[in-house]
């Protein structure tokens, strides 16, 4: 049943050459790897030829993919053994599910034979997130947790301060007091467009730390209940009074095109927005930005974890080649290869402990480094909220059906954003989807 719900979210893929073909006859391989487009994993894709320098007989061949794309094919692919890609790009969401149905190649002996590798510099909140049974079945390429980014030059000279452990009161507060719409600033931007990756993933953090949860113990839904009404009555409420205009349709990339042109006091998101926001040629407010926990309410902390990493289908006849493509693209040495030739705000963050003990690097991250690390170290999959759930994830829910249910609940809630249904009208057709899921549970 599992399965069956994971592959209703996925469109079965034909026509495509199978993983590892050989060119020619002229013993050559070609590995195929399929990952998410996006500035980090076109770095790689540039860096590559370095690669094949040390491995002269191999062709690599980049199936470069958007994310909503990425996750379908990839999906459809592993789950029915389609043998159409040599390495994948996953996430913590995937891997220990995948690992469970046996479709993802077991790492660790790789990892042990490979001691120069250094498994534990991984980030130990990140190392775990991608392990199943104490193993590791793919290995993280970056990481993420979140927080909140604000414009502390505009604090400053309206005479406010950010708080150690900023609440989501006292930024709603600090929001309606910087909005600036003469000056075309809005007080915070957060994202209200559709879907279990966009919206759902910054709102699942503030419902965890108002005391809500999907489900109980017992896979009763949950999202009727007076916590989860609060929490998302506050978020619609704070994007609508004091967000940025059209933000049901706004999301991830709209916030940090904002953000990083100015156009926003405050911005509440993934820790991985510094690559852009303090990139010169990305930003007009390089060096202006303050980065605080993400806020709460009755939790100590709320910052969720996520990480696109590389893995390797069982499906695939050349795994050895494999490891040694997905050990080089996730190595320590990669890291300064990529500072070096894009710059150090390139450098993809929140994997490896000693990227933030590269002298340039951390020179260059003074201002969100610390906030980074101390956010991925807090998150707690196992209990993102005040009370037990049975399932695990910050900004997800580490189930086959979440891609669906994830879906449509954000559809319910970019509605309500937008003002075409109430909250109550949103949260109760929630409801009715989340019943059907746990359902399945309790049977």
């Amino acid at each position: 049943m599992r399965t069956a719900a994971l592959l209703t979210a996925t469109t079965l893929l034909a026509g495509c050459a199978g993983a590892g073909d050989l060119g020619g006859g002229d013993g050559r391989t070609r590995l195929t790897v399929a990952i998410v487009s996006n500035p980090q994993m076109q770095d790689a894709i540039a860096l590559s030829p370095r690669f094949e320098e040390e491995f002269p007989d191999v062709d690599l061949e980049f199936v470069s993919l958007a994310e909503n794309e990425a996750r379908a094919k990839i999906t459809a692919s592993v789950a029915t053994g389609g043998g159409e890609y040599d390495v994948v790009m996953v996430s913590n969401y995937e891997t220990k599910m995948w690992a469970e149905n046996g479709w993802l190649t077991n790492l660790q002996p790789s990892i042990d034979a490979s001691p120069e590798y250094d498994h534990d510099d991984f980030i130990p909140t990140v190392r775990e997130s991608l392990s199943y049974q104490d193993d590791m079945y793919s290995v993280p390429f970056y990481g993420e947790s979140s927080f909140l980014a604000y414009r502390a030059d505009l604090f400053e000279e309206a005479g406010l301060e950010m708080p150690a452990n900023p609440t989501w009161q006292e930024i709603a507060e600090f929001a309606e007091i910087l909005k600036a719409p003469e000056e075309g600033r809005v007080g915070i931007c957060l994202r209200g467009l559709a879907g279990w990756g966009e919206n759902l993933a910054p709102l699942n953090s503030v419902i965890n730390t108002f005391g809500g949860r999907w489900f109980d113990e017992e896979w009763n839904a949950q999202l009727t209940s007076p916590e989860v009404r609060e929490a998302v009555q506050f978020y619609v409420d704070l994007v609508r009074e004091h967000g940025q205009p059209g933000a049901a349709t706004s999301g991830y990339s709209d916030c940090i095109t904002r953000y990083s042109q100015g156009q926003a006091a405050m911005w509440y998101d993934a820790s991985a927005m510094v690559a852009s926001v303090e990139n010169p040629d990305d930003s007009v407010v390089v060096g202006e930005s303050g980065y605080a926990p993400a806020p709460v309410v009755d939790t100590d902390t709320s910052g969720w974890l996520f990480t696109w990493a590389l893995a390797i289908p069982e499906t695939s006849e050349n795994k050895d080649l494999a490891w040694e493509f997905v050990s080089w693209m996730t190595d320590k040495d990669y890291q300064r290869m990529v500072g070096e030739e894009f710059g150090w705000p390139r450098v993809p963050p929140g994997a490896r402990e000693s990227t933030y003990e590269i002298p340039e690097y951390a020179a260059e991250a003074q201002a969100y480094a610390e906030p980074t690390l101390d956010a991925l170290a807090s998150a707690d999959e196992r209990n993102p909220s005040v009370s037990p759930v049975p399932y695990e994830g910050v900004q997800f829910l580490r189930i086959p059906e979440f891609q669906d249910l994830g879906t449509r609940v954000g559809q319910q809630i970019s509605a309500a954003i937008a003002g075409s249904v109430t909250v109550d009208e949103a949260l109760e057709q929630s409801q009715r989807y989340a019943e059907t899921v746990g359902q399945t549970y309790q049977n």
